[in-house]
């Protein structure tokens, strides 16, 4: 079985709150630049190219977080990004976010995000070049 994909970061000064630890809205970033790495590594194109050339937006459009301990300034964590549905149109990617070195995940979370043609705005089917790159890294979960 393949390993998943797991993204490092470390938690930078400008993310903490007065009580020094990670203030939750930086996950969301997190979770988008851990996305954009899956990308490049796991799709074989990189996250703008998306944008750019195929003119595809994913914004999301329902999320779902989590919290069970928390960060703080310095920690080294690895955000796990996974597939876990794809719609005719949308797609849900899974997120667990991990201390360095520890195996129960701090933050459990999701989204689900909706292909949109950048010109119209409108929502449009997942294009067959990546519907097929995301099939192969979801496992089946399809729908």
């Amino acid at each position: 079985m393949k390993k998943p994909f797991r993204s490092l970061l470390k938690i930078r000064f400008g993310d903490i709150d007065r009580a020094g630890i990670v203030y939750y809205p930086r996950f969301m970033h997190y979770f988008h630049v851990a996305l954009e790495e899956f990308f490049v590594h796991e799709l074989d194109i990189e996250y703008h190219t998306v944008v750019e050339k195929y003119r595809l937006g994913l914004p999301t459009v329902h999320l779902e977080t989590d919290f069970s301990r928390p960060f703080s300034y310095g920690d080294d964590i690895e955000v796990e990004v996974s597939v876990r549905h794809i719609g005719r149109s949308s797609i849900a990617f899974g997120y667990r976010v991990f201390k360095e070195g520890e195996s129960d995940a701090r933050i459990v979370a999701h989204n689900v995000t909706v292909c949109l043609d950048m010109d119209s705005f409108k929502k449009v089917p997942i294009p067959d070049w990546l519907k097929k790159r995301l099939e192969k890294e979801a496992g089946g979960k399809t729908g």
